[in-house]
C-alpha cells in the first residue's frame, strides 16, 4: 500500500506524457523526421544550461521556452530545407550542436555534470500534486488545440499541405509540451514516449486510432515495470522505463519476424 501511495503520481504523470506524446508519435513517424524530438528537446536544453550558466536557476522555464520557439521556427522550415538537404542530415547536425552547445555551457557551472544527468534522464518519481495539476492542464489544451485542428495537421504531415503558419503551430506546441516534459521526465523517457509506443502500434496496424490505443497500451505497462522495479531496487527510474518499453518493442518485432519467416 506504501509503495502504491508513493508511485501513484509519477504513474498519473507517465499517463499523460504518454497519451499527448504516442499523439505526437504518429506524426513524427509519417513524417519520417525520427530524431526532431530528440533534436528538438536537446535545442531546448540549451536554454535551461544557459540559464543555469548565467546564474539565473530560477528563470530556467522562460530561456527553455525561448529556445522552445526559435526551435519550432528552425524546424518549421524543415520541408524547405529538405530541398536543399537531406533533413536527417539536417536534424541530425541541429542535434550535435545543441548537445555540444549544452556541454559547453554546463561544463563552467559548479554542478554541471549532475545538472546534465537530470535534463537527461530527469525523476518522475519526484513529481508532485502540483506539477500533476500543471501537466493536466498544459497537455488538456495542447491536446485540445490538436484535436481541434486534427486534420489539418495531418496534412501537413501526409505533405498534402505546405503552410508555413500551420508547420509553425505544429511544432510551437509540440516545442511548449516538450518544454515541460524534460522537466519532468529528462530527454531519454521524453523521446521513448514519442518514438517506441506509436511505433509498437504500426506493427499491429496502420490505423491512426488504433495505433494511438496500442500505443498508450504499452506505453503504461512499461510504465508500470520500470517505476516498480526502480523503487525495489533504486535504479534510474526513466532509464529503466526506456528498457522496459524497448523490450517490448524488441519482442513484438521478433514475433512479427518469426510469423512472416514461418
Amino acid at each position: 500500500m506504501e509503495t502504491l501511495s508513493i508511485l501513484f503520481i509519477p504513474f498519473i504523470g507517465c499517463i499523460l506524457l504518454i497519451l499527448l506524446h504516442t499523439y505526437f508519435g504518429v506524426h513524427v513517424l509519417e513524417r519520417g523526421i525520427i530524431f526532431v524530438d530528440l533534436t528538438l528537446a536537446q535545442f531546448i536544453s540549451v536554454g535551461a544550461g544557459l540559464a543555469i550558466y548565467l546564474s539565473n536557476e530560477q528563470s530556467q522555464l522562460i530561456y527553455a521556452f525561448v529556445f522552445a520557439v526559435i526551435g519550432a521556427l528552425i524546424l518549421s522550415l524543415s520541408k524547405r530545407i529538405a530541398k536543399i538537404v537531406y533533413i536527417e542530415a539536417f536534424i541530425g547536425v541541429l542535434y550535435i550542436f545543441s548537445f555540444a552547445a549544452s556541454i559547453l555551457l554546463l561544463d563552467k557551472t559548479p554542478h554541471g555534470l549532475e545538472e546534465l544527468k537530470n535534463i537527461l534522464n530527469g525523476n518522475i518519481l519526484w513529481i508532485t500534486g502540483k506539477d500533476l495539476l500543471g501537466m493536466f492542464v498544459l497537455y488538456a489544451a495542447i491536446g485540445a488545440f490538436q484535436f481541434a485542428f486534427r486534420n489539418k495537421f495531418l496534412a501537413l504531415s501526409q505533405e498534402k499541405d505546405n503552410s508555413f503558419l500551420w508547420e509553425f503551430l505544429f511544432f510551437l506546441s509540440f516545442a511548449i509540451m516538450l518544454v515541460n516534459s524534460i522537466r519532468i521526465a529528462g530527454i531519454l523517457q521524453v523521446f521513448s514516449f514519442l518514438i517506441i509506443p506509436a511505433l509498437i502500434g504500426k506493427t499491429f496496424t496502420g490505423q491512426t486510432g488504433k495505433i494511438l490505443v496500442i500505443g498508450w497500451v504499452a506505453g503504461i505497462f512499461a510504465s508500470i515495470a520500470g517505476m516498480i522495479v526502480s523503487y525495489k531496487l533504486d535504479f534510474s527510474t526513466s532509464s529503466l522505463i526506456v528498457v522496459f518499453l524497448s523490450l517490448t518493442f524488441f519482442l513484438i518485432l521478433g514475433i512479427k519476424m518469426k510469423k512472416i519467416k514461418t
